[in-house]
């Protein structure tokens, strides 16, 4: 099946979104009919007492919650994902992550895969609701920080999430929740082996209010000179103090991997050979953090709340920039702490609610980038312009504050309300510790120049951002709502885009990114099954893009609409089925060439943004002893380039999962990725004049082995 880019984007909405109302009528009475015929009495709707608390930072019921969350909790495997977070995170509607080499990947939350310094400033990371890294440091694979694997549960929040949590909740939020002590067994162990020499290690250990989790992996990678080793570990501690419960956490993470980098040419993943192959032996990446950070939490009457939280962030990182001429190599790192507290309250007697809070940071930053030697690869002017020795050297200190406050109903009313807004300001101040401009580190001229590499003098910028968001709601009997949500995101210019320059640049006049999005929604829990969807429109203006062959582009605006489906049916006791997707049109709503780069023509579509997106899966219980798992996800076609040239075709990847509970102390897991043997890649794009792609690995076969105490 193929889009047709020529059909006007509203009628495709529409007719989508009457296609998708009606096949949710269609299969209500289906539901029903299964209801009656099933032997055992119809289990509790699941989704009406499911939890969530990314969206307000409280526990609130998913079903009532305006707006489009979804939660990821561990399977029938006993973890989210096995080996890679995209595992998990490409079951969520409007969700795309794409794997690169190893840990490394890139993200899209109801927007394109999105590249460059400032792709990460898009989404908020988090980690139990506190970021993972400072405003303006982010990197675009940091999410391999988190234990995901380990996680509790994680929560995608889809659209713009500022009011409660600030700057980069742009396109959504990605929250890492950790488990409490009492999830926790005294003790567990576990063991992994699978594809491409992949052996896996767990451990958990529990008291009755402190435990500690963490996992070591290593594998050589199905593609030549890939190896990647890690690992991971979580400490919690909780307790009651004074009023409230105080709740502390710590992580820390280590990686260090051979990097596998882009194979070439028009089809490349479906050469046996070339897929396997790895062009770039000499790149790596090695990374390492840190973090501390603690919440206290109080009710001390009803409807009233009161919370404090804080974090201690540490990073570093080294990687060798292989897609670039001269691969440099960059060495950055970050040490930070951020700050928060907040205060809920009735108003009076009246069935309102208000809430005020404050958030404060302080982050010192640090960038090199060094080439070791001359540029051999490109034209003679290409390798002119990018001399050996120091690119850029320079240390940035952040500052950031913000208010925010609310206004709610309260009570159990069928239409409720909620306005917030929230006020930001973020300061950098940049020291340079080279040679101003754009010379060589020994300040002598490139010929023919200029040099590439541009460095700004010492300087200090400040962004001001208000974001206000409406929230409505109306409760149709005790199972189903309808709501609607008017919100605003932004993300302050990321320091590399800010500091790091190039040739054609002395200042880089950047303003903070702002996206405006509506969205409306439709819920419906009934005995045996779950039906949602949401329709969605934004638009973003002063966007910094980055185009396929490394141009960054200014003072851009994008528009995105589309329609979202969450659906699960339970007919039988030991018998559900789960579907979700999205049908979604990012586009460029801006005309531009840029200078040595490709040329962007309003309304068509941004690169590396499949329409299509698509997750099925059935889970069966055949004895309370075994579970099994069949998932199925399909990544439309998608163009690898602005010009809308040249497309990717997309692909469909199947997983199996089975899972025996052999005692009450032991558990075996199989888990089959790629059950179709497809040849497909996890990435494509087109730049520099050819195909680039990431390929996927081929059918894999993983077995799990779990002890714990009783």
């Amino acid at each position: 099946m193929t889009d047709n880019v020529g059909m006007p984007l509203l009628h495709r909405l529409t007719t989508r979104a009457l296609s998708l109302t009606a096949l949710s009528v269609a299969l209500l009475p289906t539901v029903a009919l299964a209801q009656s015929a099933a032997a055992s009495p119809p289990p509790d709707p699941a989704l009406l007492t499911e939890v969530v608390v990314t969206a307000q930072r409280r526990d609130e019921a998913r079903w009532r919650v305006a707006a489009s969350l979804s939660r990821l909790e561990p399977g029938i495997t006993g973890v989210i994902d096995r080996t890679h977070a995209a595992e998990a995170l490409n079951r969520i509607p409007g969700v795309l992550m794409q794997r690169g080499s190893g840990q490394e990947s890139l993200l899209a939350i109801r927007s394109p895969v999105l590249t460059g310094a400032g792709a990460c400033g898009a989404f908020l990371l988090l980690e139990d609701g506190m970021p993972l890294r400072p405003t303006g440091f982010c990197n675009v694979n940091q999410l391999f920080e988190a234990n995901t694997s380990q996680a509790a549960a994680i929560e995608v929040l889809r659209g713009p999430g500022t009011g409660p949590y600030g700057a980069n909740a742009v396109h959504g939020i990605v929250n890492v929740l950790s488990p409490d002590p009492g999830d926790l067994p005294g003790l567990r162990l576990g063991v992994t082996r699978g594809a491409d020499e992949h052996l896996a290690l767990q451990f958990a250990a529990a008291g009755e209010s402190t435990a500690a989790y963490g996992l070591w992996r290593d594998e050589d990678g199905f593609r030549a000179d890939s190896p990647v080793r890690e690992w991971k570990a979580n400490a919690v501690h909780q307790r009651r103090l004074g009023a409230g419960e105080l709740r502390l956490r710590a992580a820390a993470t280590q990686l260090d991997q051979e990097t596998a980098g882009f194979i070439r040419g028009f089809d490349a993943y479906r050469d046996p050979v070339l897929r396997e192959s790895n062009p770039n032996p000499e790149a790596f990446r090695d990374a390492d953090s840190a973090r501390v950070s603690g919440e206290w939490l109080s009710e001390p009457c009803d409807g009233c709340r009161d919370e404090v939280r804080g974090i201690v962030r540490h990073s570093r990182m080294a990687f060798l920039q292989h897609f670039l001429l001269g691969k440099p190599l960059e060495r950055n790192g970050q040490d930070s702490i951020a700050f928060g507290a907040a205060r809920a309250r009735p108003l009076g007697a009246r069935p309102i609610e208000w809430r005020l809070g404050v958030d404060a940071e302080y982050a010192d930053t640090f960038l090199l980038e060094i080439q070791d030697g001359p540029t051999l690869e490109g034209s003679a002017f290409a390798r002119a312009i990018r001399p050996a020795g120091r690119h850029y050297d320079y240390a940035v200190e952040v500052t950031g504050a913000a208010l925010h406050g609310s206004l709610a109903s309260t009570g159990e009313a069928a239409f409720q309300w909620r306005l917030s807004a929230r006020l930001d300001e973020t300061r950098y101040r940049y020291d340079n510790r080279m040679r101003d401009g754009n010379t060589a580190e020994d300040g002598t001229p490139c010929v023919p120049g200029p040099c590439l590499y541009s460095r700004p003098a010492d300087r200090s910028d400040r962004f001001t951002d208000f974001t206000p968001r409406l929230e409505l709601r109306h409760r149709l009997g005790e199972r189903a709502m309808v709501y609607l949500t008017a919100s605003d995101g932004f993300r302050p210019p990321e320091i590399t885009e800010l500091y790091r320059l190039q040739r054609n640049q002395s200042v880089a006049d950047l303003d903070s990114e702002r996206m405006s999005a509506l969205e409306a929604g439709w819920r419906l829990v009934g005995g045996r099954y779950a039906v949602s969807f949401a329709a969605f429109t934004q638009r973003k203006r002063q966007v910094i893009l980055r185009d396929a062959n490394g141009f960054n582009v200014t003072g851009g605006r994008t528009r995105h609409a589309g329609l979202e489906y969450e659906f699960a049916w339970q007919p039988f006791e030991r018998l559900r089925f789960d579907a979700n997707g999205s049908y979604a049109r990012h586009e460029y709503d801006f005309d531009a060439a840029i200078a040595g780069g490709e040329t962007i023509v309003r309304g068509r579509d941004i690169d590396t943004a499949p329409r299509r997106l698509h997750a099925w899966s059935a889970n069966w219980t055949p004895h309370p002893d075994w579970r099994a798992t069949l998932e199925w996800r399909q990544v439309g076609a998608y163009f690898a380039d602005a010009g809308n040239a040249r497309r990717y075709p997309g692909h469909d990847v199947g997983t199996l999962r089975v899972a025996w509970q052999a005692s009450p102390q032991w558990r075996a897991s199989l888990e089959v990725e790629n059950l179709a043997d497809t040849l497909y890649a996890d990435r494509a794009d087109f730049a520099q004049g050819d195909w680039r792609y990431f390929p996927a690995r081929q059918r894999s076969v993983f077995v799990n082995v779990v002890w714990q105490s009783e």
